[in-house]
């Protein structure tokens, strides 16, 4: 640190016990100079021989014969005024970095200028800064934060813009001139602390200055930031690291994406400019200190503006995002745990940058302006569409476990990465199971457009294992399944899922058409809803195993697994029609029993059975030969 001393004459100030301070001297004092309730007791020829607002208030008093001036009003107070006080008295003063700004704002006041007397205190200053405090990094830093009590006179006297610009012109220095001892706040190396030899010889980084900055208050922060923008052509990822390290720095809790109490409207400020400050350049900042930027936004409730430029900028490198960056809490008030929607529109502006369109003007015969639309291939890779996919499946997992979350919000998440094709449906499926345990009193249609979003055919094998006896699935997404293992285990073609044959693909397709609807109205929904039973269950199981040994030993063709598998599911099919039907017949005996008859045709069966009921169910449907009549076909598209 640098520093200046003024005067050569010996400090003889004294102090009184009534808070009075005083010049030891033969004289006697003839002044009485009132700052902020400390009154000093002075001599005038060397004060109004260098302070033209002393020779000004002196002039006023004279014609009411006193010799007492008030001046609380001087900026830095009892002790700025000391210090220009000696300097009238010739004494030693010492300046330097911290009390350089109070003691040239206090001249200013006192009217110290070069037209009073030449050498004059402001003149002094103002060499000492040009020539020594603004050409070192650190004591400019010290002097700028100091401005702060000082305004609006500090920015007034131009002391404010010359050391903002001062600590610009030096982190814009060329890193080969830069010498480690510029940067006091880092950590210093092991080899620093033992004095080595080889810190020389060390390669500064560019970013060298980043966390030195942490030190000034956001608005100072942001004027200097500005500045090295405008001075110097650095990278993006300089600025993005600056950015970063002074919200680790001056946001308490934000590396571990909470907000700690605090002062709110401090840290809004702060949030609010670290995102206008971010740079325009695409991967300058990481995806994840955007989503903790996000998060902190939500926290302390910033404007929509400043929510929509970080989603549009989170859009365009979400692949690199992680679950956990996304799981982002609501704002108080919201039922859900998490801000779903906050995501979707996240996940919407990741796939709008594979729907680019361009406008092109032409003319056309009439000599009339015309807007054409063009739609240009997409600038998304197929790796990056794929990553996207498989954390939203995870994130879907992780929100699914939130029993207030509306089903609704879940699909219309799913839905908007459906068009990306994954080669596996995993994830989906554990996302879709995960809802379906923690939200058991979802509707039938809501539980249908679910089950819609996966595709049984991109299943794995243990996924499959899994479905097959998972009671929480449909009927119709048990045969699915049931069905494609039996397919991919006979082709013998590894993860990969074969080609359906036409013919099979029709006996699929002619399970799934459905009768008339007069018949039986409620057949449709119940059959969609229908769970396999226990005992199915385990015919089930056995027959994969059962499939997966004559594969191993290829003894079975692919047809005959196919014709094997379209057989299972018929059967289990017709057994679960017989049931729907004896449960409505029960339904129907039993309404004309407690109510007189009256039951009508039209009546539907209860689709929420007892457990009991299931049962004598299950064992007419063993007995039962059903007839042509009553058989109907159930869809498993």
């Amino acid at each position: 640190m640098k520093f200046m001393k003024i005067g050569s004459k010996p400090d003889s100030f004294k102090t009184d016990g009534n808070n009075a301070r005083y010049v030891e001297n033969e004289l006697a004092s003839d002044i009485s100079v009132n700052v902020d309730g400390s009154r000093f007791c002075l001599h005038k020829f060397p004060l109004l021989s260098k302070c033209a607002c002393l020779q000004k208030l002196l002039s006023s008093t004279d014609k009411n014969n006193s010799d007492e001036v008030d001046i609380s009003g001087i900026p830095g107070g009892p002790t700025a005024f000391e210090t220009c006080a000696k300097f009238c008295y010739g004494m030693t003063v010492t300046l330097s970095a911290y009390n350089v700004v109070a003691t040239r704002c206090a001249a200013e006041y006192l009217g110290m200028h070069e037209t009073v007397e030449k050498g004059n205190l402001i003149y002094k200053i103002d060499v000492f800064l040009n020539s020594s405090l603004f050409r070192s990094w650190k004591d400019s830093i010290i002097v700028l934060q100091t401005t702060k009590p000082f305004l609006p006179l500090s920015e007034d006297l131009k002391l404010v813009s010359l050391c903002i610009d001062a600590i610009a012109s030096k982190a814009c220095v060329d890193v080969s001139h830069v010498e480690w001892s510029y940067t006091y706040n880092r950590k210093k190396l092991p080899e620093e602390i033992s004095g080595a030899d080889q810190i020389k010889a060390r390669e500064v980084p560019h970013d060298w200055w980043v966390e030195d900055l942490c030190e000034l208050e956001i608005d100072y922060y942001k004027r200097v930031v500005m500045n090295i923008k405008t001075k110097c052509r650095l990278g993006g990822e300089v600025i993005g690291e600056a950015l970063k390290a002074y919200a680790y720095r001056r946001l308490l809790g934000f590396n571990k994406g909470v907000m700690e109490q605090g002062d709110l409207l401090k840290h809004k400020t702060i949030i609010e400019t670290l995102v206008w400050l971010l740079p325009a350049e695409k991967d300058c900042v990481s995806c994840g200190f955007m989503l903790k930027l996000l998060k902190a936004v939500t926290t302390v409730n910033s404007g929509e503006p400043v929510k929509e430029q970080l989603v549009r900028r989170i859009g365009q490198q979400l692949e690199e995002a992680s679950v956990a960056e996304l799981l982002i809490k609501s704002h108080q008030g919201s039922k859900t745990l998490y801000d779903v929607e906050l995501v979707q529109k996240i996940v919407m502006e990741f796939m709008r940058r594979d729907q680019n369109s361009e406008i092109e003007v032409q003319d056309d015969d009439d000599g009339f302006e015309v807007q054409e639309v063009r739609k240009l291939p997409g600038i998304l890779s197929e790796a990056s569409k794929l990553m996207v996919a498989k954390l939203i499946d995870s994130y879907l997992t992780e929100i699914a476990k939130d029993p207030n979350l509306p089903a609704s919000k879940f699909i219309d998440l799913a839905e908007v990465v459906t068009s990306i094709s994954r080669p596996a449906h995993d994830g989906l499926y554990r996302a879709i199971d995960m809802f379906l345990k923690e939200h058991p009193g979802i509707t039938k249609g809501e539980k249908k457009r679910m089950c819609k979003l996966m595709d049984c055919r991109k299943l794995s094998v243990e996924a499959c294992m899994h479905a097959v006896q998972n009671d929480r699935l449909p009927l119709r997404v048990v045969v699915q399944v049931l069905f494609f293992e039996q397919v991919r285990a006979a082709a013998s073609s590894g993860s990969s899922t074969p080609d359906l044959p036409r013919g099979m693909a029709r006996e699929l397709r002619s399970c799934g058409t459905y009768g008339s609807s007069r018949s039986v109205p409620t057949v449709m929904e119940d059959e969609w809803e229908a769970v396999a039973t226990e005992e199915e269950m385990r015919a089930l199981k056995s027959e994969i195993a059962a499939l997966k040994l004559q594969e191993e030993s290829g003894r079975k063709s692919m047809d005959k697994a196919g014709a094997t598998a379209i057989s299972k599911m018929r059967s289990l099919i017709k057994s679960k029609k017989i049931f729907g039907k004896k449960l409505q017949l029960q339904s129907k005996g039993g309404g004309e029993k407690n109510n007189g008859g009256g039951g009508g045709e039209g009546g539907g069966s209860d689709s929420s059975e007892s457990l009991g009921s299931m049962n004598a169910g299950e064992e007419a449907a063993k007995t039962a030969t059903p007839s042509r009549s009553l058989t109907r076909r159930v869809s498993v598209s």
